[in-house]
């Protein structure tokens, strides 16, 4: 069909090879992607399943899902979407029948077709709306939170979300700013954060000086750090024995918060620290299968840069005893 976009063009899936090593889809399985995104991971998941495999891919951007869509078109009635957050997965898996699924896998934080759309006010390299909304039709936008918060915060964004030391002097040439004009464009905000500085930094900074402001305002326009938390209070309960969770991220905060939550699953009891001796009877519900998170080979970075930050890590579903199923 004439003006049909590839979605394998616009976006590179990252790590596939080993989210499917470690997924080890089997005919008959009940997979889900909560970031389906272009559908890379899920249609890989699919061909190594076989017959009888099922998905649920769920999206919160319409137009990713809508070429996702297109992608897993031979999948015919296996492919189950929706457009849903992926904090929202057991509404998926209720509409579906599903009790459990027999492997899950999140790629987390924005796609290529996000940021390389300067519509979409992902990036400070092109000019666009502030907006940064994964789903355009939903809640305020990063210019809402730019010129209506308060100093206090919009620093705590930019200092908790985005990681950055200058989140104080940085809310103040935002606030400065705003008060010439409302601040609605991508470069406006970047040349703002730039100037906030000192001269030296901007020099010797190995990434854009609006690198860390951005993604912040990225993690709380779309509340990211509620959605993955949600997620992981929830997604043990609904794999089913022996099935195994993967989840990518591409910052610190995301992967700190994977690595927690699968220690606490893994180890049982609840019991506080200091106490001796347990008396919760708690069983651990997890097996975590990578120590370390698993990067990306040199060769894969090479050929897609924008992978050189993502860490995979993997759980397994332990038995109602405990035992490995």
């Amino acid at each position: 069909m004439e003006g049909r976009v590839d979605p394998a063009s616009i976006h590179t899936t990252v790590l596939l090879h080993e989210v499917i090593e470690w997924l080890r889809p089997v005919p008959g399985g009940r997979y889900l992607d909560g970031t389906l995104g272009m559908g890379g991971h899920s249609l890989a998941l699919m061909e190594r399943a076989g017959a009888g495999a099922e998905l649920a891919g769920l999206d919160r951007d319409a137009r990713a899902l809508t070429l996702a869509g297109e992608r897993l078109a031979t999948l015919g009635d296996r492919a189950h979407l929706f457009h849903l957050p992926f904090s929202r997965f057991e509404e998926a898996l209720d509409t579906l029948g599903w009790d459990t699924v027999d492997g899950a896998v999140l790629d987390l934080g924005v796609s290529s077709l996000q940021l390389d759309e300067a519509e979409r006010g992902f990036s400070f390299i092109s000019d666009g709306p502030l907006d940064m909304r994964m789903d355009p039709q939903s809640g305020p936008s990063a210019a809402d939170l730019v010129n209506t918060l308060k100093h206090g915060d919009l620093a705590r964004i930019i200092r908790a979300y985005g990681e950055d030391p200058l989140a104080g002097k940085i809310a103040s040439a935002i606030l400065k700013a705003r008060d010439k004009g409302a601040i609605t464009r991508t470069l406006q905000l970047a040349e703002i954060v730039r100037l906030a500085y000192p001269p030296k930094m901007r020099h010797t900074a190995r990434n854009h000086p609006a690198t860390r402001t951005f993604q912040g305002l990225r993690i709380a326009v779309n509340r990211e750090t509620e959605e993955l938390e949600h997620y992981l209070e929830t997604i043990v309960g609904r794999l089913a024995p022996g099935a195994r969770v993967a989840i990518i991220s591409f910052h610190s905060l995301e992967d700190r918060a994977v690595k927690r939550a699968f220690l606490a699953a893994a180890r049982g009891c609840h019991c506080p620290s200091h106490q001796l001796h347990c008396t919760c009877d708690g069983v651990a519900a997890l097996k975590v299968l990578t120590r370390k998170p698993q990067t990306p080979s040199d060769d894969e970075m090479a050929r897609n840069p924008r992978s050189r930050s993502a860490k995979l890590r993997v759980a397994e579903r332990l038995g109602p005893d405990g035992e490995e199923a």
